[in-house]
């Protein structure tokens, strides 16, 4: 009995310790907002927030940003890329300044309807589209639901296929000793769902920052303060485990990559501890038009992490194409 006090006793301490409460959406916006933040009401779908940034006049270029990200991640290759290209970039639903949506559906599907809907509102026609991680898996699905709206793809450390993913923890630690994001692991875990909603996240999010990038010297106060302060705006740490709780296994569609004929640039960063660079080359091997880079010394987010080299990677390749 003592010891079941005792045990009763250190869980209440350590749910004082580890509890913490949402910051106020406006709070966390004031912060996060700058003079280029603008926000679509799409009714179910929430108030999603976007950057129109760059040369108004120049090739579009749509960003999409990974898991647990935001648009901010893409504000290096604003800055490079700006001066000849038109750059806009969005905060997916349970994401950045968009949150919680009231449908609180956070589905790939969803993801594809709302870029289309800012390409709409942004009458933008014909444009270039890239995302990282999980944004490039929404890339390749806008494309394929949407293929004449898209004259090339930028693919950066994006997630593939799903039958791919069998493979991809074995093929990373092969690959690489690296530890991946803890968080990424935790949160598909019923046990942790249950809790994940009122502890502190500060150490979950320093951990995946620093196992996300190749040198954990780059994620500095002011990055894991960005981080941190978007998964505790108010109503995000719901959304977030309805996305993870809600993932699908079983049957999935049959996905052809190779009916996506669009010039496509595949950037890799060859340390990624999240989705290793193998999966580079399986996306090589089904996309009949792409060319793939992969960048030594560098793990999952190589915009924020060689911006110069990645951007003039990208210059490079639209220009080949004339975009």
């Amino acid at each position: 009995m003592k010891w079941l006090i005792g045990i009763v006793v250190l869980l209440v301490i350590a749910g004082f310790v580890l509890f913490e409460t949402d910051i106020p959406a406006a709070e966390v916006d004031a912060r996060y907002t700058n003079e280029a933040s603008q926000f679509l009401l799409l009714g179910i779908n929430g108030r999603v927030h976007f950057r129109d940034q760059g040369n108004a006049n120049g090739q579009p270029i749509v960003l999409v940003h990974g898991s647990n990200s935001s648009l901010h991640t893409w504000e290096p290759w604003v800055e490079l890329l700006g001066d000849t290209y038109r750059i806009v970039s969005v905060d997916l639903p349970g994401h950045g300044l968009t949150g919680r949506t009231p449908a609180d559906d956070y589905s790939t599907e969803t993801f594809v309807t709302v870029v289309k809907a800012l390409a709409q509102h942004l009458n933008l026609r014909e444009f270039v589209l890239g995302g990282n991680s999980m944004g490039g898996g929404v890339t390749w699905r806008y494309a394929l639901a949407h293929p004449d709206d898209v004259v090339a793809m930028i693919l950066v450390d994006a997630s593939g296929l799903p039958t791919w993913r069998d493979n991809t923890q074995q093929t990373a630690d092969d690959e690489d000793e690296r530890e991946a994001p803890l968080a990424f692991s935790l949160l598909r875990k019923p046990w942790f769902q249950g809790v994940a909603r009122y502890i502190d996240p500060y150490f979950l999010v320093t951990q995946g920052l620093k196992a996300s990038h190749f040198d954990p010297e780059f994620v500095d106060d002011a990055l894991i303060a960005r981080y941190y302060d978007l998964s505790m705006r108010e109503g995000t740490r719901d959304a977030t485990l309805k996305r993870f709780s809600s993932w699908r296994g079983g049957d999935q569609p049959q996905w052809d990559l190779s009916t996506l004929n669009h010039p496509t640039l595949i950037l890799w960063g060859e340390h990624d501890a999240v989705i290793p660079a193998s999966v580079g080359d399986q996306f090589l091997q089904a996309l009949p038009n792409a060319e793939l880079i992969v960048y030594p010394d560098v793990g999952h987010i190589p915009m924020e992490e060689v911006p110069a080299q990645s951007a003039d990677d990208v210059r490079s390749f639209l220009n080949r194409y004339s975009l």
